[in-house]
């Protein structure tokens, strides 16, 4: 990790400074779209990498964001960058909310709840809730992108934005992991028996995950709705869950890890696409061998197990 935030990390953000102009207008879309997935990402990896929930929900956060920045401004009037403190705190609440009854679940059990909470989500917005969610057609005609009263609307502002909404999460997750939660929530992942040993609340910090995953997942919504100048429920389908879930499950739970995973998951497909009876074949059979040959992960995470010192007793393994 001393590598990748000495030398990696400079060299991927100047690459990605001068990337759009490097573009035509299609793979500046692939580009917009790349970092806004690599923020959803980041924020399962949250949940399922840094804390091992098996979460499958994380489009709805997605979703809740994006309807939330598209709902204050179309029936409203908001600009889009007022709507942005909500769209982080709703889903952050929802999350928090969601979480309660739910984290005592391990394993397969957490996964269907939240399989069945992103279901329910995108039912509610398709039967077209209060009226302002636009039903299965989703919401339109969103006010472009303004900062300081200048109007954002071509393509490599929107990627710069999005560009800054990555910066924001690649810092919250480079303190996160050297944070005392961080490390809580490591060892929660590890071993949920020791990590409550040592006199970590494990019902908290669990809580604790879902809401900041959720609430970064909300800041991507906006992004998401900013590019598109809409929102509609398939784009936040149970299926979109997985690509993040799987994400992490290939990439690992590391930033470069994730970030090389949403890579491998969403722009390799795209390189492809004139191949495109082979090139689901060729990309699962990839991802087969990924998983085979690296189980934890391209680039897993490198923080230790709980020292067993630590651990009261020294009954519990970690």
């Amino acid at each position: 990790m001393k590598n990748y935030e000495k030398f990696v990390l400079p060299a991927f953000i100047a690459v990605m400074a001068v990337l759009p102009h490097l573009l035509n207008e299609r793979w500046q879309a692939v580009a917009i779209t790349f970092l806004i997935f690599s923020v959803v990402a980041l924020s399962q990896d949250i949940i399922l990498g840094k804390s091992g929930m098996f979460n499958m929900g994380q489009a709805l956060f997605f979703g809740m964001g994006a309807y939330t920045t598209a709902i204050l401004n179309n029936e409203y009037g908001w600009s889009i960058v007022s709507t942005i403190p909500l769209a982080i705190l709703i889903p952050a609440i929802f999350g928090i909310l969601l979480a309660g009854p739910i984290v005592h679940l391990r394993g397969d059990y957490l996964l269907v709840v939240t399989i069945g909470f992103n279901i329910v989500f995108v039912q509610v917005l398709q039967n077209n809730l209060g009226g302002v969610t636009g039903g299965p057609n989703g919401i339109f005609g969103l006010d472009s992108l303004s900062i300081f009263g200048y109007d954002l609307m071509n393509q490599v502002a929107v990627y710069y934005f999005a560009f800054i909404v990555l910066l924001l999460t690649l810092w919250i997750m480079s303190n996160l992991e050297k944070s005392k939660p961080g490390r809580a929530l490591h060892y929660l992942r590890e071993d949920q028996l020791a990590a409550e040993s040592i006199g970590i609340n494990t019902r908290v910090y669990k809580i604790f995950a879902f809401g900041l995953g959720a609430g970064i997942a909300g800041l991507a919504g906006t992004v998401f709705a900013v590019q598109y100048s809409a929102v509609s429920p398939e784009a936040f389908e149970f299926i979109q869950s997985v690509l993040f879930f799987s994400i992490v499950l290939v990439g690992g739970s590391s930033i470069p890890g994730v970030m090389l995973g949403v890579f491998v998951m969403f722009v390799v497909p795209e390189i492809f696409r004139e191949f495109a009876t082979w090139r689901y074949f060729i990309f699962g059979f990839a991802m087969i061998a990924a998983m085979i040959l690296r189980p934890r992960g391209i680039v897993p995470a490198t923080f230790g197990k709980i020292p067993k010192f630590l651990i009261k007793g020294g009954s519990h393994g970690a």
